[in-house]
């Protein structure tokens, strides 16, 4: 390990009915990519806010090369040169790229836009990634977004740079740039404290990793001398099986089928699902994925096609009229369009069938919490009340309320848009089991993943999408990712 350059020293942070931070101790060293791992509660996140000064520790010390601090502030962070990118970006979207890199920084009363942007251009040169510092940021797509925010991180000289999640918005390409950044960083002697459920990325670029559990530092690990399965074995502090699991359900009758759809930039695509399957739908980013959902459940308006259920022709122009002809869509941004997150689980599960609840107008508050109770339990949604509000649940508990309010509409056919997107290890196999549940009950499930694993792991068939184009179907015993990758790319 090369020269520490910090260390948090038996920190303890505790809310009421709590303990977030438990005698947690970790030494990160000067130029190293240092994973922290962990499920969503682990405490990873709120060790981040103690280093970066955002919350103030009940115990325990920093220490920041050879200097002890009781605890840290922002100001002195960013003084020490201690930065952080959270999932959530702290960019103000009105101003331009240029500005928002260096705001913040005292320069005196007046501006000088020019030497601004000279500035960030340097910096993105250097980063080796064409940006336009002049631009608004509102206009920039979250991959460019999160570019800004490392530009922000290198222009203040930072020392100890963390990211929360950063490759989550980001697609393939945009990830490896990402990649080659963090790598020119890391040369120069910057400190990478990163933080991804991903664990192909943890072994690709990270030197260490220190797993946590439970508010505790499970173990730290040398990440070349370890293994996919035990860092899991670690997480979840016990051993999964069937990581992948498989449905015993056999396909039955056609109960979808999309007949040259086209719209959103998708073009003449058709396919047919059957009950009791499970379709992946495989592609790059921009390759119409989403788009082909938002058509299907009338989310969007399509310029032509067909789309037919049961054998019967259904002209689908709105959300409700697919849930009536039950379809079901669990979204890729659930926070945004999946749910409320400052309702109540019992309000966000009851969403969809509140007229179904309501006599005269009014809602039958038994029968209310009678289903959101009915689906708690079935997908053990773990909270201390039915009231709380979906914002402080966890993103594997929030994805499964979400799940719940759609199977709450009596639908059949669910189309799972990212369904385990921002979720850790031990939640992702909770909703993996619950998909196979679903088809072995007859359930059809259409899936869209960029995480080729897990198309490849849970589909029965694949079809591939390239720039709004069918390119073809694989079927299960002809899974190749070199074979999905290059139709994906537009080979057929």
């Amino acid at each position: 390990m090369q020269e520490p350059i910090l260390t948090v020293k038996r920190i303890t942070k505790t809310y009421p009915g709590v303990v977030a931070l438990d005698d947690v101790s970790v030494t990160f060293a000067s130029g190293e990519i240092h994973a922290l791992l962990g499920e969503n509660g682990a405490g990873k996140s709120t060790l981040i806010k103690v280093i970066a000064g955002a919350i103030e520790p009940d115990q325990g010390s920093i220490v920041f090369g050879t200097q002890e601090y009781a605890k840290m502030t922002p100001a002195l962070a960013k003084e020490l040169g201690i930065a952080v990118i959270y999932q959530e970006f702290s960019l103000v979207e009105s101003l331009s790229v240029a500005q928002n890199v260096f705001l913040g920084e005292n320069r005196g009363l007046l501006v000088n836009s020019d030497d601004v942007n000279r500035r960030a251009a340097r910096i993105f040169a250097e980063m080796a990634v064409s940006l336009d510092p002049t631009m608004q940021v509102r206009k920039l797509s979250p991959a460019k977004k999160q570019l800004v925010e490392i530009a922000k991180a290198v222009s203040g000289n930072a020392r100890i740079l963390i990211m929360d999640e950063p490759s989550a918005p980001l697609s393939a390409a945009e990830v490896e740039t990402m990649f080659e950044i963090i790598g020119k960083l890391k040369a120069k002697g910057v400190t990478i404290i990163y933080i991804s459920h991903r664990l192909e990325e943890l072994f690709r670029i990270s030197d260490r990793v220190t797993v946590m559990r439970d508010g505790r530092t499970i173990e730290t690990l040398v990440t070349n001398q370890t293994q996919r399965q035990a860092l899991i074995n670690l997480m979840v502090g016990r051993e999964l099986k069937e990581y992948y699991p498989r449905h015993s359900a056999a396909p039955g009758e056609v109960v979808l089928e999309v007949r040259h759809l086209s719209g959103l930039g998708d073009e003449d695509i058709s396919f047919s699902m059957k009950r009791g399957e499970i379709l992946g739908v495989a592609g790059l980013v921009g390759s119409g994925r989403t788009e082909l959902a938002s058509l299907v459940y009338g989310a969007a308006p399509k310029e032509s096609g067909e789309v037919w259920i049961d054998g019967t022709k259904r002209d689908i122009h709105s959300p409700a009229q697919a849930i009536a002809y039950g379809i079901g869509l669990i979204p890729e941004d659930r926070k945004h369009h999946g749910c409320i997150l400052n309702a109540s689980i019992r309000f966000n599960i009851a969403l969809s069938v509140l007229n179904q609840l309501a006599r005269f107008g009014v809602i039958d508050t038994k029968a209310q919490k009678r289903v959101t109770r009915y689906y708690a339990e079935k997908f053990s949604i773990r909270t201390p009340s039915m009231e709380q509000r979906v914002r402080n649940l966890s993103g594997g508990n929030q994805q499964k309320v979400v799940l719940a309010k759609t199977l709450a509409a009596d639908t059949n056919i669910l189309i799972f848009d990212e369904p385990t997107r921002g979720i850790d290890v031990g939640s992702k196999q909770e909703i993996y089991h619950l998909m196979v549940d679903l088809v072995n009950q007859g359930k059809t499930i259409l899936m869209i993943s960029s995480d080729m694993e897990e198309l490849l792991g849970m589909s029965d068939r694949l079809i591939v999408l390239c720039e709004g184009k069918y390119m073809g179907e694989v079927p299960r015993d002809k899974f190749d990712q070199r074979t999905i990758i290059e139709l994906a790319s537009g080979h057929h």
